[in-house]
């Protein structure tokens, strides 16, 4: 599903260049769920953003699903994007002026679904993950692992092949982030490619892989 074949990303401040990711050469399959780990400045959300076509390498080729993401144009990127990514952050990114429901249906309006079609997708979402009641809230309202489950709905309702999530239970309680990481396991059974940048060892462990980032370098795989 997605080879990254010597991938590098910098930053230059004056005459210094400063690297974030160095020869970053990683293949994963469909249906694998990996953990990337490694500590604060290794590199692992900036890589998580190119894989996610968020952010683009200076150096370097990525393909997804067999399309050469490192020569598409804007427009291209972002189609493939919307159509098989969906990215969960640990700030939730929910927009604050929008309802429960208008924050999960958003993704659906960009790919110009029917309405009645958006109702039906937006009413399985809200049923799924038991926050039927909370509809007609705004993200404020919300506890922090209701919104998280919001953004989730909302990574999901498209459908993606690709669900990345970039420290996913970092502002979450112990047993909120245990019913996330239990979530995307079935997500997983259900055959959807996880890949996940967490700090968490046991969060880590509900991966079939773990990639350790050091200094924007792969270490072991």
């Amino acid at each position: 599903m997605i080879q990254l074949r010597k991938i590098f990303k910098w930053v230059n401040s004056g005459s210094n260049r400063t690297f974030l990711l160095k020869d970053i050469n990683l293949d994963i399959a469909e249906g694998e769920f990996v953990s990337i780990m490694g500590p604060s400045g290794s590199g692992k959300s900036t890589l998580l953003n190119i894989i996610g076509m968020l952010d683009e390498a200076n150096e370097g080729e990525y393909n997804f699903l067999q399309e050469a993401v490192h020569t598409l144009k804007e427009k291209n990127k972002s189609a493939l994007y919307k159509q098989y990514i969906g990215f969960v952050f640990q700030a939730y990114h929910l927009i604050d002026e929008l309802t429960v429901y208008e924050n999960i249906e958003t993704p659906l309006i960009y790919q110009n679904i029917k309405s009645t079609e958006r109702k039906a997708m937006v009413a399985d979402m809200l049923d799924r993950f038991n926050i039927v009641g909370k509809k007609d809230l705004f993200p404020a309202q919300l506890s922090g692992g209701q919104q998280q489950l919001v953004g989730i709905s909302r990574a999901l309702i498209a459908k993606p092949k690709l669900l990345l999530a970039d420290e996913p239970t970092g502002n979450l309680n112990s047993k909120q982030g245990e019913e996330i990481m239990e979530l995307f396991r079935v997500l997983n059974d259900e055959g959807v490619t996880i890949i996940q940048v967490t700090h968490s060892e046991k969060n880590a462990g509900y991966g079939k892989r773990i990639v350790h980032l050091l200094d924007g370098r792969i270490q072991q795989l």
